[in-house]
């Protein structure tokens, strides 16, 4: 099996103190025991912002037996085209990362509503990414996942 890594569960295995690091490990660390860990360009971008040096992430990938698979031009054009969904459909509504529950935000001072950009391409290159080379994904957005990539297992 090949399972893709959101950033953001090695992010939480990086960060000193972060609140899912114990679940996040002992997550990388049952997929690993059952196949290949493969991460997108984009969470390497993400990942490099925790590394002093370009050879401290090569090792780290090294050591935890995570490969980088470059995306090819199916996954980049699905990318496009979700994200051009995405961009026509968004409200002002702010969308939980968890159960993808949609909020309305409001200004104190005005009572305007606050809109806020919450995904961004980098988003939509991780989930078709994973959709194109993986079997599944592990991330802790799964509500945008659910929502934007619905063909996508997650794990």
């Amino acid at each position: 099996m090949i399972t893709a890594i959101d950033a953001n569960i090695l992010l939480d295995i990086l960060i000193p103190g972060a609140e899912h690091s114990a679940a996040s490990k002992a997550l990388v660390d049952r997929h690993n025991a059952d196949g290949q860990l493969i991460i997108s360009e984009s969470v390497y971008a993400e990942l490099s912002s925790q590394f002093s040096a370009g050879q401290e992430l090569k090792t780290f990938l090294k050591d935890t037996s995570i490969r980088l698979v470059n995306s090819n031009e199916v996954a980049l054009a699905n990318a496009g085209n979700r994200w051009k969904q995405y961009a026509k459909t968004r409200s002002a509504r702010l969308q939980c990362p968890s159960c993808g529950t949609k909020l309305a935000v409001h200004c104190p001072e005005c009572g305007k509503s606050v809109s806020y950009r919450q995904h961004i391409i980098s988003d939509f290159l991780i989930g078709a990414h994973a959709l194109v080379h993986a079997d599944l994904l592990l991330t802790r957005d799964r509500g945008f996942y659910r929502t934007y990539f619905k063909d996508l297992r997650l794990g």
